[in-house]
């Protein structure tokens, strides 16, 4: 068993979460009773033990509705509890030891001996900590976020998309029916018995909601009252039928995600749009009234505060109701516009029949500085994902972006990215026998090297290279493998299996055998840099022989201190977002290598899918950190290229270059791909017309995906130097947006380093 710091980090964070609203000592009390819960219930099934533990978070764990909130509905976490993912709290039975010990701080002297007590029992019953015990190695397989490894994994449910519409369709009360049903045909069945304790949990907590707005009325203005009065009706009727409102729609499917910890939202017009539009022809609704309550759902999202999530996706081919999601699309676009919000990230999909309205209005919202909406088109990422994931087209028009572009079906497929690996921290461990130049520790597993000097061609030390890139990839699909046996194990995480297809049908949780599609992703990190190494050395070693490998390396472990001859050259070789064959062929090359491997290894052991995703998080700059200098002039401990975009400077021939460059890769072979750009104001608002025929143009030749910043380069170094300035000066990262100020000062240096292209 690999050693590993169960108080490392495990997720990235950059919101600032809000405080819980419970006193310190009531929270200790909570944290105590699921503990004794959890042991006590140690013997029974699974299914039963979680429905168990669920009784003691909810309702308790819910705050008081706040006096902007049109629909009920908001959540504290604490460190020990149950969950789907790691930004809320941890994945199924967990325990987060690191905010634990913080937790301990804060108590008196006497209550300490407590946390104690409960921090030994979760060292041996913490889900991930089991996962982490019979996965992780000493030199190749590290803890996620532990930045000293090549590869790193986790366990967690990340990314589901449940099947609101089948919520909404059938309400509360149908979903108890056919559990029902169901339970008659299969008396022993412990989902079906949990699955409905589970409803008649989402019942308490609509009480529990209910009475709060109650309490709340007695001191509440007329206004206030009357919306008071609205959220406990809405709260009333959703308990066992099927609403019969917006407002009840919106109530309904909020307070099950909540219930369910996911943390993406899905096609939110399609589901939503009906109901809508009823209330508006009807009169329920006015329209500033639809903007209030739209407006009001954005600020539960953003509260949640989950970093890279909070999906909600507009537009598209496969809606059901196109019309009606329309309605819903344009307000959404004003409220996204004018909230400026980090979360939700808004999503549009669009194809070439989308009208220009939309198209003018999505510009709009990104030319206030919004950075939203992500853009994604469907006319390449249908026929990729009915290829990737191995779906007919009707299914694969349900397919939703998720975290930082990851892509699932909705309601009908698992896609959580668990695994993460450094391509490049790969290349300058490979260029030394096998030992990474950061920390002197062999990390090659039983993979043979060559030394530099045996390698003749550069075939030869491409195929050395990849050699050790399978091994890497085996451990990947293994690894992700297992985490959902891990997760399977020990959970069945009712709720959310609940509203995944075929669950109900089969009996079955989700990683049981109930999901219908069982897939995955695996990050990868420094795919450019790596690319544009491997070319430094085609062109400088093999094709110009102008240095040899061991020449390069020595340069390297110096850091280019006294080789700023040789550094310069590698900088000046062709680089990948010029529009240039040379790197952009190698680029491809690698990508498919990497691609195809994890693809045909994900099939190879049952899954429906394991495809890479390209995206970086701000884990490439932590990444970074921890990989040494490489061939293509990178410094040491220097940040690494930003998902599939150039290293920051290396595109030096425009935007129409960079997106041809972007539009090269096959969308087919992925699951999700982030492609960044950033424009001043001035460019963007002054020549719309052309950058709206650059986007259409990168989008006809094949490009899946944008993510636009509009931004003054002049008010970000203003706000490195006076943050207290921008508060809300919102800039995309990669796969999330994020408040500028609130990053680190090396994210900040790496977002500055970006090209930006002014007039």
């Amino acid at each position: 068993m690999a050693n590993f710091n169960v108080e490392g980090a495990q997720n990235v964070e950059i919101s600032k979460k809000i405080p819980c609203e419970k006193p310190l000592i009531v929270q200790l009390e909570i944290m105590e009773r699921y503990t004794a819960v959890h042991k006590a219930c140690a013997a029974l099934p699974k299914e039963i033990r979680e429905e168990e533990c669920l009784k003691v978070l909810y309702p308790t764990l819910f705050r008081k509705i706040t006096n902007q909130d049109l629909i009920a509905g908001r959540t504290d976490f604490l460190p020990i509890g149950f969950g789907c993912v790691t930004s809320l709290g941890g994945v199924g039975h967990y325990c987060v030891f690191k905010k634990l010990r913080a937790f301990q701080l804060q108590l008196d002297e006497t209550e300490r001996k407590r946390v104690d007590a409960l921090y030994d029992y979760w060292l041996d019953h913490d889900l991930k900590t089991q996962f982490n015990k019979e996965v992780l190695t000493e030199d190749t397989l590290g803890m996620f976020i532990d930045c000293e490894y090549p590869m790193i994994a986790t366990a967690r449910l990340s990314g589901m998309m449940l099947d609101y519409p089948k919520l909404l369709d059938k309400g509360i009360g149908g979903l108890r029916s056919d559990l029902q049903e169901k339970l008659k045909e299969q008396p022993d069945n412990n989902f079906y018995k949990a699955g409905i304790q589970c409803l008649d949990i989402f019942v308490d907590c609509a009480s529990h909601l209910q009475q709060d707005a109650r309490e709340q009325m007695a001191s509440a203005d007329e206004k206030r009252q009357k919306e008071l009065e609205r959220i406990c009706q809405a709260l009333e009727n959703i308990k066992e039928k099927k609403p019969g409102t917006f407002h009840e729609a919106m109530q309904l499917f909020w307070l099950f995600a909540l219930l369910a910890g996911v943390i993406n939202y899905g096609r939110l017009d399609d589901y939503l749009g009906p109901y809508l539009v009823a209330d508006l022809k009807s009169g329920r609704l006015t329209d500033e009234e639809a903007y209030r309550y739209i407006h009001s759902l954005w600020t539960m999202i953003e509260n949640r505060r989950t970093t890279v999530n909070g999906r909600i996706i507009v537009g598209g081919n496969g809606r059901k109701h196109p019309k009606e999601a329309d309605v819903f699309l344009h307000i959404a676009m004003k409220v996204a516009k004018n909230c400026r919000y980090v979360e939700p990230q808004f999503t549009l999909r669009f194809d070439k029949e989308t009208s220009e309205e939309i198209w003018d209005e999505a510009l709009d919202a990104l030319g206030a500085g919004a950075t939203y909406p992500t853009l994604y088109n469907d006319d390449v990422n249908v026929p990729a994902v009915m290829y990737g994931m191995r779906v007919d087209e009707k299914t694969a028009e349900q397919y939703v972006p998720f975290g930082c572009t990851e892509f699932v079906i909705q309601g009908q497929s698992t896609g959580t990215p668990n695994i993460c690996i450094n391509l490049l921290k790969l290349l300058t461990i490979y260029m030394n026998d096998g030992i990474d130049p950061i920390d002197g520790k062999r990390k090659s597993g039983p993979v043979p090297l060559k030394k530099l000097e045996e390698y003749q061609t550069f075939e030869e030390f491409y195929d050395g290279y990849k050699a050790l890139l399978d091994y890497y990839l085996d451990l990947s699909v293994k690894a992700q493998y297992h985490s959902y046996e891990v997760m399977n194990q020990h959970v069945s995480f009712l709720f959310t299996s609940l509203l995944t297809d075929d669950c109900i049908a089969r009996g079955k949780a989700l990683l049981d055998g109930g999901v219908r599609y069982l897939g995955g992703t695996n990050e990868t990190y420094g795919n450019i840099n790596t690319s544009d190494s491997l070319w430094v050395i085609r062109d400088l070693v093999f094709n110009q022989k102008k240095y040899t490998l061991r020449q390069l390396n020595d340069a390297m472990l110096a850091n280019f201190n006294g080789y700023e001859a040789l550094r310069k050259d590698c900088l000046n070789c062709d680089k990948y977002g010029n529009d240039l064959e040379t790197a952009d062929t190698m680029a491809n090359d690698l990508y498919e290598f990497v691609a195809k491997g994890v693809r045909d290894r994900g099939i190879a052991i049952g899954m429906q899918y394991f495809l890479i995703v390209i995206s970086n998080n701000q884990l490439n700059t932590e990444w970074g950190n921890r990989t040494a200098a490489s061939p293509d002039g990178r410094l040491s401990c220097m940040y690494m290229n930003p998902a599939n975009n150039p290293q920051g400077g290396a595109n030096k021939s425009g935007p129409t270059a960079m997106l041809n460059s972007l539009a090269k890769f096959d969308a087919k072979y992925h699951g999700g791909s982030v492609q960044n750009i950033k424009f001043s104001p001035s460019m963007f608002n002054e020549n719309r017309a052309v950058i709206k025929s650059l986007f259409k143009t990168y989008f006809a030749k094949g490009g899946c995906h944008l993510m636009v910043t509009v931004v003054d380069k002049g008010v970000l170094e203003d706000a490195v130097e006076h943050p207290e300035n921008y508060p809300d000066l919102i800039v995309r990262v990669s796969g999330f947006s994020a408040v500028f100020v609130d990053l680190s000062p090396n994210i900040q240096q790496e977002l500055l380093s970006r090209v930006l292209y002014d007039k």
